[in-house]
């Protein structure tokens, strides 16, 4: 990220809630330098924090960007001191001391971490840590740098630790085992006062404890509530996959795509009569919404119920064709989007519908080339006016995206969240298939489908299709 990109995440972070951000590791690079300084002086509410290894030069270089609080860190255990770092626990334990009183000279809030706690020797580890709050560390953090602990070790290990050493104790999971959330968690029974975790998980590796997934757990499980403001965790989670470029797994808890969808009969008939029978708390909560799916494992009550969203009421004997056709095209592979189920819909109830789009596409002219950069020029009849815009882009599809988004951005938002591409027909005048699902800035899905020869004509109408849907359930 840039230190831009970074600043954007923090002042995203400070309206979530979050109590402290580790905004950077200086020393690392000239632009986490940048990035820490420009987040240390933005003047938010939560406290900033800086990394740094037990040496002075990074010691130096965190206290340069007036952070209120420096992470310091040195490996405890037998494989890191002696194949990593090649020191002793005596020579540990000295470089431990002597960088947290070093750090405190300075007068700012120390942290100390001893890196793979989890795979060091406990009364080492133990020494180390009454060493360095007796050198005047304010807390002291237990990392699973690998991902090697289980809850129940973990929990124990906190435990034992909290009773011999009289510090705020923090940990530090990471997801190489698929356990980072769950060991964080134990953390906190065995009483841990703060957890590290990161947005959507990111990190090393398999990733570090889920923000999202923790602090949900702790209110919806615990009844514990943190800080944050659970309201804006989907905003949080959509900015850092956005700007990282690292996307969120659609079955990823709390803010995957799927985390409140319902596709299945019996799941989409409870849900509809009781949330509560197959969802574990309220999708409103972390600012989501609920979504119907139309597909093979589709029930009627589900396919009504969505079809009473786009505002048409069917009979029994309409509906059930309707839901035969879905599943048929569902046992063919297909994805049924939203327009799909309404052009089903319409074949069936036939001149009862009237739907009106309010964005049709009149005219889109593309210029790309080996050395021009693409560019589209894209006409629109929005509500019966005309509307024209050019744009850039990476491609030819994007640039014509772009061009769309900036003529209609007064009266909806969204963001591409997938653009999958089919070919039906072989050869080079195949029939390109587009689906593209979209979110609008509320968090509500909507997917569309478009045919056309031309790839980037098949992209743009599918994209003005799932827009009109989307304005549709907005007005709705």
């Amino acid at each position: 990220m840039t230190p831009e990109d970074k600043l954007d995440i923090a002042k995203q972070l400070d309206k979530l809630g979050v109590d402290v951000i580790e905004a950077g590791f200086p020393i690392s690079s000239e632009g986490e330098m940048t990035a820490v300084k420009k987040i240390a002086a933005e003047g938010l509410h939560s406290k900033i924090c800086a990394l740094a290894r037990t040496s002075r030069k990074d010691i130096d270089a965190a206290l340069s960007c007036n952070v209120d609080r420096i992470h310091v860190f040195i490996a405890t255990s037998p494989t890191h001191m002696k194949k990593k770092l090649k020191l002793t626990q005596k020579e540990v334990l000295q470089k431990a001391v002597e960088s947290v009183e070093y750090a405190k000279e300075h007068g700012v809030d120390v942290e100390f971490s001893a890196e793979d706690a989890t795979r060091s020797s406990e009364p080492f580890l133990t020494s180390v840590f009454l060493a360095v709050v007796d050198a005047g560390a304010d807390r002291i953090n237990v990392p699973d740098t690998v991902g090697f602990c289980v809850p129940k070790v973990m929990f124990n290990l906190i435990r034992e630790i909290r009773e011999k050493v009289k510090a705020p104790t923090s940990v530090h999971c990471h997801d190489d085992l698929g356990m980072a959330v769950a060991n964080s968690l134990a953390a906190v029974e065995a009483g841990a006062d703060q957890a590290h975790v990161t947005v959507n998980g990111i990190g090393e590796r398999a990733g570090n404890a889920s923000l999202e997934e923790l602090v949900v757990a702790l209110e919806v499980l615990y009844g514990v509530k943190s800080n944050i403001n659970l309201a804006e965790v989907f905003k949080a989670s959509q900015l850092v996959s956005r700007l990282t470029g690292v996307p969120i797994p659609q079955n990823k808890a709390v803010v995957g795509e799927n985390a409140f969808a319902h596709e299945s009969g019996i799941h989409t008939h409870g849900i509809l009569r009781a949330p509560s029978t197959y969802e574990p708390f309220r999708p409103e909560l972390v600012g989501r919404r609920r979504s119907l799916v139309a597909g093979k494992h589709a029930g009627a009550h589900g396919v009504e119920a969505m079809l009473k969203e786009m505002g048409l009421i069917v009979s029994s004997e309409e509906l059930s064709q309707i839901l035969e056709k879905v599943k048929s095209l569902g046992d063919k592979g297909r994805k049924v989007t939203e327009t799909d189920l309404y052009s089903l819909a319409e074949s069936i109830v036939g001149a009862r519908l009237h739907r009106h789009d309010r964005i049709l596409l009149k005219d889109l002219v593309v210029v790309t080339g080996n050395k021009t950069t693409p560019t589209a020029m894209v006409k629109l009849l929005v509500d019966d006016r005309e509307r024209s815009s050019s744009n850039f882009g990476v491609g030819p599809v994007d640039a014509s995206i772009n061009a769309v988004k900036s003529i209609i951005k007064d009266i909806v938002n969204f963001q591409l969240v997938e653009f999958r591409l089919e070919s039906i027909t072989g050869g080079t005048d195949a029939l390109a298939d587009v689906t593209v699902k979209l979110m609008s800035e509320t968090g509500r899905l909507v997917s569309a489908r478009a045919v056309n020869e031309d790839i980037v004509m098949a992209g743009i109408q599918a994209i003005i299709n799932a827009t009109n849907r989307l304005l549709q359930l907005e007005e709705r």
